[in-house]
């Protein structure tokens, strides 16, 4: 039970990496709150979490929200009283991935997903982990960050390639408060989202992907590290590689 007596917040906590590291962190004896966008699926969570003998709770916002992240972490605070982890996971692609047909309405929907809702969580929760000298901010990332085109969208990209940044900075502006920031940078994840692609990949093709399992194994890695320790940056490669081009949608599709 590494995690016995911590209160461990996740967004984008009802599917997918989110809810693996819910249930991972669960089984360690921490206290999780999922967030997310969908009431049902962040009950289904929070249902199976406390089926299997954990404590967990749930707030249905959107993290780009931000009087609804500050109210979720004050709320928080008042109920357990502590804030130890926080994953930002929350995050999405756009539909389209090309640059001149996806929308502007797009492109500000998949940085306010992947990138300020990761400010704005972060924001909320620091201020607690000062007083407790102590915390562990990790956020997710992707290989898209760091090998851009048009499988994996532009916009997706660019703010996955911020979010490592960010990472980096608040281990400088943190620096020795006790705080301590990761990033994990996945390859391809076997997730649900994967059917919201434009080509969405067949079961031959997840099979060779990172699992959920994994991901979450890796988040847990960093998450019950001593906490005089820390792993700044993560990088989950799938072993083997495959081929993409069949998946990349033209301009006049």
């Amino acid at each position: 039970m590494r995690l016995e007596g911590q209160v461990c917040i996740i967004t984008g906590g009802g599917s997918g990496i989110g809810r693996g590291a819910a249930l991972a962190m669960a089984q360690e004896g921490a206290t999780v709150v999922v967030i997310g966008r969908t009431e049902s699926k962040l009950a289904s969570v929070k249902a199976e979490v406390e089926a299997a003998g954990g404590k967990a709770a749930s707030y249905a916002l959107d993290v780009a929200d931000y009087d609804a992240v500050e109210q979720m972490a004050a709320d928080v605070l008042d109920t357990f009283g502590r804030i130890d982890v926080l994953v930002n996971n929350a995050g999405h692609s756009s539909h389209n991935r090309r640059l001149l047909n996806t929308s502007p309405e797009e492109m500000r929907a998949v940085i306010d997903s992947n990138l300020i809702g990761t400010f704005f969580c972060t924001r909320a929760v620091v201020p607690a982990m000062l007083e407790a000298r102590s915390g562990t901010i990790i956020n997710i990332s992707s290989l898209a960050a760091v090998t851009p085109g048009p499988f994996s969208g532009f916009a997706y990209g660019a703010a996955k390639a911020a979010v490592i940044n960010f990472t980096e900075f608040l281990n400088a502006d943190l620096r020795n408060t006790g705080i301590r920031a990761s990033v994990v940078v996945p390859g391809e994840v076997a997730t649900p989202i994967l059917d919201k692609r434009p080509i969405p990949p067949d079961a031959d093709a997840r099979a060779t992907m990172v699992d959920v399992d994994e991901t979450s194994a890796a988040i847990l890695l960093i998450a019950t590290l001593h906490q005089r320790s820390n792993i700044p940056e993560l990088v989950i490669r799938p072993t083997m590689h495959r081929n993409m081009t069949g998946e990349i949608v033209e301009l006049d599709d």
